[in-house]
């Protein structure tokens, strides 16, 4: 479901939530202007890294304009009133510094990593962008043809991404999930000035921003520069609802067969409709997150036991479940079949040991070694700045609030094995799943 974004209940002020054993220093705080701003403290090295989320990913495109949020994310590196095309990220690296941008779904992000010294130079020109950008018919030309060339690349040459596109249009009947992040060609080929200038006018504005900053600074700094460079521009009084078509119920399983000369290693891939992390109710998602763990996680995971050491049916298993996500997400299952064992078969193999393993239930021993390699995992991604960013940025914009952050990995270790087997039975429903082969040409299908 459509979630809206409340970092804590009370914004005015700077307000640290977090300081305690185990957990980050976070502190939050809104500008008068509605931008969303958290600080997470890490003084162990003189670094920070500033990021800025816009509530706008690939999912929130116009239909018929898929790719404009990934060429505007493009579009955002040429000039403003007061940077040359190119400046910002030049200046970076001349402060021994790295910078880059990402889109997803539910998002668009810019992010800088550099000396903790230079935080305020990253907020003026981050800031600069937010609204001044400027470009060219040139640019518009120039920047097509680049993001034209990176799908042809990463998807037009990739059979495993062709499938995917398929899988995941037939995943989502009306949810715009079912869309390419990068757009699919011919609407790309279409993208013009109008295009990119209307999403950033309707959804480049403070009042549709997080600012994450994270590393070696003081939480009463950040909120004076951000005050002076973020707080100064105008929120945008006519931004949408964030509101997208939802999908109906599914009552009929999907299959799909994608042939390519190019296919190198055919493979079986199931997704279901699943739900994802919300707000405040984030105890389904996680016996998901571990049933995904425990089914397919590793080299001692139960389809990899079962199908590749046991049977000698595949050479590979995988289990995947992707919970934050502002909407419904999927839960995914791939096998590889071993040398001379049909897709059929394999798929067989596999849909028995899902159903041995949701008959047995889930070993205690098993759950216990993967919820300690999940604290330890946890511990360790501490120490990483980008990752910390990371995941404030992608739950807050995906509807989650920084106590839901905090909270769970104590709700992952309070799973039980009858959780993880009760959302197994509710959520790997035949009527919700699509199944794909991947295959050769010459491959036949049965």
């Amino acid at each position: 479901m459509v979630r809206a974004l409340a970092l804590s209940a009370a914004l005015i002020a700077a307000t640290p939530l977090f300081a305690k054993e185990g957990h980050e220093a976070v502190t939050t705080f809104t500008l008068d202007n509605g931008m969303d701003v958290v600080v997470v403290e890490d003084h162990r090295a003189p670094v920070v890294q500033h990021m800025v989320w816009y509530r706008a990913g690939s999912a929130d495109e116009p239909i018929g304009s898929s790719g404009v949020a990934h060429f505007l994310e493009h579009l955002l590196f040429k000039g403003t009133d007061t940077m040359e095309p190119g400046e910002l990220s030049a200046t970076v690296a001349a402060n021994g510094g790295n910078d880059n941008a990402f889109t997803s779904y539910d998002y668009t992000a810019y992010f800088q990593r550099v000396a903790a010294d230079r935080l305020e130079l990253m907020m003026r020109m981050e800031a600069d962008r937010m609204r001044n950008i400027r470009l060219t018919e040139n640019d518009i030309a120039t920047e097509r043809d680049v993001i034209l060339e990176e799908r042809n690349q990463r998807t037009e040459n990739n059979p495993r991404s062709l499938f995917g596109e398929q899988m995941s249009a037939a995943q989502y009947l009306n949810h715009r999930y079912g869309v390419p992040i990068i757009g699919w060609k011919h609407e790309m080929e279409e993208l013009d000035m109008g295009d990119a200038l209307s999403f950033y006018q309707t959804h480049y504005a403070p009042n549709n921003a997080i600012l994450v900053v994270t590393g070696d600074v003081d939480p009463d700094e950040v909120k004076t520069l951000a005050d002076q460079y973020y707080g100064v521009i105008p929120a945008n009084p006519d931004l949408p609802e964030r509101v997208r078509s939802q999908e109906p119920p599914q009552t009929a399983e999907r299959r799909l067969t994608y042939k390519d000369a190019r296919v190198a290693q055919p493979y079986v891939q199931r997704s279901y409709l699943a739900p994802e992390r919300d707000a405040g109710a984030q105890e389904k998602a996680a016996a998901l997150y571990l049933l995904a763990e425990l089914l397919g996680g590793g080299t001692t995971s139960y389809l990899n036991e079962k199908l590749q050491f046991d049977q000698h049916k595949v050479v590979y298993t995988g289990a995947f479940y992707r919970g934050v996500s502002l909407d419904d997400t999927t839960f995914d299952l791939i096998v590889v079949p071993a040398e001379g064992v049909s897709l059929q078969e394999a798929e067989d193999a596999m849909d028995q040991a899902v159903a041995d393993f949701i008959a047995e239930g889930v070993n205690e021993d098993d759950l216990n070694r993967i919820k300690m390699q999940l604290r330890a995992a946890q511990t360790y991604a501490r120490d990483n700045v980008d990752g910390i960013g990371n995941r404030y940025g992608r739950a807050l914009t995906s509807g989650l609030t920084v106590e839901d952050v905090q909270a769970w990995p104590d709700i992952v270790q309070g799973v039980t094995g009858d959780e993880i087997i009760a959302a197994a039975r509710e959520v790997l429903q035949p009527e919700t799943s699509v199944t794909g082969w991947l295959m050769r040409d010459d491959e036949v299908t049965q």
